[in-house]
């Protein structure tokens, strides 16, 4: 079957039983988002960024397989408006790199992901970061903007991988409800309201941003005013 197609990148590419577990193993995202060109089982970072960069599609690698990014106008909103927040803060006082939903990361072997926002600590690179397509780093903040497609098998497989490749804090933002959830392991999490705050805690100390000023400036994005 087409996923459990050998992947030259690596001798241990994933092998399922049957379409249930490969499904599981993707953290059970629509259908409509996983790549059938290449087959599920075949794709490589090379065919990654070629989807990323000449076809301007947003996908992640999973085990040989390209999963779709959702898309979100107002999502993009709100990771663009927490985007200059953290930007306005960081560059300043030279804490390190800021990076949108394009930025890919290689958490580990065969596993590239691509958070909406990410912060990385200059103590996390010598003088520079990688200049190669596809580093591999894990980011000290990692954040998630969730859209409709969005399953909580995905979320919470994604919580995992970021924390086990050495992240330190994760942000899930919901705009559906204008609220949003703090991990600082994938079983230690802080609910916000939405009257809550943004806080960069050990990772950013000092970086407040409130719900209401974040998806306030979403708002007045999406309103052109």
């Amino acid at each position: 079957m087409f996923w459990m197609s050998a992947v030259t990148e690596s001798p241990s590419a994933a092998r399922y039983r049957t379409a249930a577990e490969w499904l599981e193993d993707l953290g059970d995202v629509p259908l409509s988002r996983i790549i059938f060109d290449p087959l599920p089982g075949t794709a490589t970072e090379r065919d990654l960024l070629h989807k990323c960069e000449v076809e301007k599609q947003l996908c992640e690698l999973i085990n040989g397989t390209l999963v779709e990014k959702p898309k979100g106008l107002y999502e993009s909103m709100v990771a663009a408006g927490l985007i200059q927040a953290l930007m306005n803060f960081v560059i300043p006082r030279r804490l390190g790199a800021v990076s949108g939903a394009d930025g890919t990361l290689r958490l580990a072997p065969r596993l590239v992901r691509l958070p909406d926002v990410a912060f990385i600590a200059t103590t996390r690179f010598a003088g520079k970061l990688p200049l190669e397509p596809i580093p591999s780093i894990a980011p000290d903040l990692a954040v998630e903007v969730l859209s409709e497609s969005n399953t909580r098998k995905e979320i919470d497989k994604k919580l995992g991988e970021y924390f086990a490749a050495g992240t330190r804090l994760c942000w899930i933002i919901d705009p559906a409800d204008r609220s949003a959830k703090a991990y600082t392991s994938p079983s230690q999490l802080q609910p916000i309201d939405r009257s809550g705050k943004l806080s960069g805690g050990e990772v950013l100390p000092g970086f407040e941003l409130s719900l209401e000023e974040l998806f306030g400036t979403a708002d007045r994005m999406l309103q052109g005013s």
